[in-house]
């Protein structure tokens, strides 16, 4: 569990270490989407005072990964329709140029480890969907596509990747909390690496773009059905 005492050290700024214990917390779902934040018990619980807890809430608001309520209350942010649509939308842009760079750039070191998470990615493939299943995906699919932004050699991309995936994470955390095949990445993977692997930037654009078409196709039904449920 991220929230602990021992996720606060004291060899760094407490802020810094709320901030990241908290963060850690809420793109692994142990905090999650639309859980209400309370100062007091996130200080006790990391045996630290309000003021840290605070300035973290602030930078983690920066990051649109908390929102402050008019009334003062804050909650881990819950992402709608709209956001899903306007995310997916960017990866997809930004990704075409991930593999295009990659087909360009690509170590035979960082192929080899795109090679091995597509296998083990696979390797779930015979998997009763289940909690477990689903982040061991969720790790896989964020380390692949960091990966192939990586393999892009460019920098200033794989900074807006970043911050685009911290919201994919919480995003996808509440939807496949309540349905784990959202995920499905088993088989799609290894048809964005092959033409990666082959340094065919063409194909390799192909896969990606429906791969995450697919992927925001099911992510946007989830969200729409969690919301009629609401209603």
């Amino acid at each position: 569990m991220s929230l602990s005492p021992r996720s606060v050290r004291r060899t760094s700024s407490l802020q810094e270490q709320a901030y990241q214990a908290l963060k850690t917390a809420i793109l692994s779902g142990e905090l999650k989407p639309g859980q209400r934040l309370v100062e007091t018990q996130l200080a006790q619980q990391l045996q630290v005072s309000r003021t840290p807890i605070r300035e973290a809430i602030h930078l983690l608001e920066h990051e649109n990964l908390v929102s402050a309520e008019s009334h003062g209350s804050t909650h881990v942010v819950t992402l709608s329709v709209t956001d899903a649509i306007q995310l997916y939308d960017c990866r997809i842009s930004l990704e075409q140029l991930s593999v295009t760079g990659a087909c360009q750039n690509a170590t035979q070191a960082q192929l080899k480890e795109l090679e091995t998470m597509v296998k083990q990615a696979e390797k779930q493939v015979s998997s009763q969907p289940n909690q477990l299943t689903c982040f061991r995906l969720l790790d896989l699919d964020y380390r692949f596509h960091r990966l192939l932004a990586q393999s892009s050699s460019n920098r200033w991309l794989i900074s807006l990747l970043d911050r685009v995936f911290d919201q994919m994470q919480l995003l996808r955390i509440q939807t496949t909390i309540h349905n784990p095949d959202v995920l499905e990445i088993r088989t799609e993977h290894r048809r964005i690496y092959e033409p990666v692997r082959d340094r065919n930037s063409e194909e390799a654009v192909r896969a990606i773009v429906a791969h995450l078409n697919a992927s925001k196709e099911r992510v946007i039904k989830e969200v729409q059905r969690l919301d009629c449920q609401k209603t």
